[in-house]
């Protein structure tokens, strides 16, 4: 069996792989190739920094970067790792990791991240067995927005290339698919909330999957939260996704509580520094 990266194979062979792979998992995967595309082109994947072992000539496991310098540091971010269920129990993820790291250092990577839903307990020790730490934990959330509000108030779009990002609360505790440099490159539309004629609260949503990708208030008085949850009820049809919101954002979670989404899972995020 032979590791090496993933340039060389077709994008239906690695996904082909990918969704054998995640078969059965904690939580149904999509199926549209064209949501792994787009969502792998916006997080800016690289495949010749990405990994897969091989036998014989077939993919039997991959470790997939998106690779971007976020928070002034050049990093590897895992968007996904995978082994087919043949091939299980072989330390796949490890074998690859072992050539990867070296790999990645070598082209100047200086740390790795990734994220791992907390019940997946093989899969952390396998990466806390590579030296990947946990660094943050996130929640994840879906279901209909259940609200009421008659107070009155103003909701604007705005072009995302229009945003003073450094304006925007909380953007530390984002993870990589909702970091604006991934959003930047998405189908994501911003709207911020105004009450009085001033800016109270905002969210980003994209439009193909109803991901609410950031959202928070300016100010936490006067019912805020309520009237930013109302713009987005009235925003979107149907059920919404809320994915990894960090634990230690209290008020958000409280809010999300209130409202009558459903809590999916919680997930991870861990990390690795790269020496070169």
């Amino acid at each position: 069996m032979t590791v090496k990266n993933l340039s060389t194979i077709s994008f239906n062979e690695l996904l082909d792989c990918f969704l054998l792979a995640f078969e059965n998992y904690f939580v149904k995967m999509p199926s549209d190739r064209n949501y792994y595309k787009e969502r792998w082109k916006a997080a800016n994947v690289d495949y010749n920094l990405s990994y897969g072992l091989f036998d014989k000539g077939k993919l039997v496991g991959f470790i997939i970067h998106a690779i971007d310098k976020r928070n002034g540091i050049v990093t590897a971010f895992n968007t996904a790792t995978g082994v087919i269920p043949e091939y299980r129990g072989k330390k796949i993820v490890k074998s690859i990791y072992n050539y990867a790291l070296q790999d990645l250092a070598k082209h100047g990577i200086q740390k790795s991240t990734l994220e791992v839903i907390t019940k997946n307990n093989i899969a952390i020790k396998a990466y806390e067995g590579v030296g990947f730490k946990i660094s943050k934990n996130f929640k994840c959330f879906e279901g209909e927005i259940k609200i009421e509000n008659d107070e009155e108030f103003e909701v604007e779009q705005i072009a995302l290339k229009n945003i003073n990002w450094n304006t925007l609360p909380n953007q530390q505790y984002y993870s990589w698919d909702f970091q604006k440099e991934t959003l930047l490159k998405g189908n994501n539309s911003f709207f911020q909330v105004l009450r009085n004629k001033k800016p109270e609260s905002f969210f980003i949503i994209n439009s193909d999957t109803n991901y609410i990708a950031q959202f928070d208030v300016l100010h936490t008085k006067n019912k805020g939260w309520n009237r930013l949850f109302t713009a987005i009820n009235k925003q979107v049809s149907g059920n919404i996704k809320i994915i990894n919101v960090d634990e230690r954002l209290e008020d958000k979670l409280n809010c999300i509580n209130s409202i009558g989404l459903k809590h999916l899972v919680d997930q991870y995020e861990l990390e690795i520094n790269i020496s070169s």
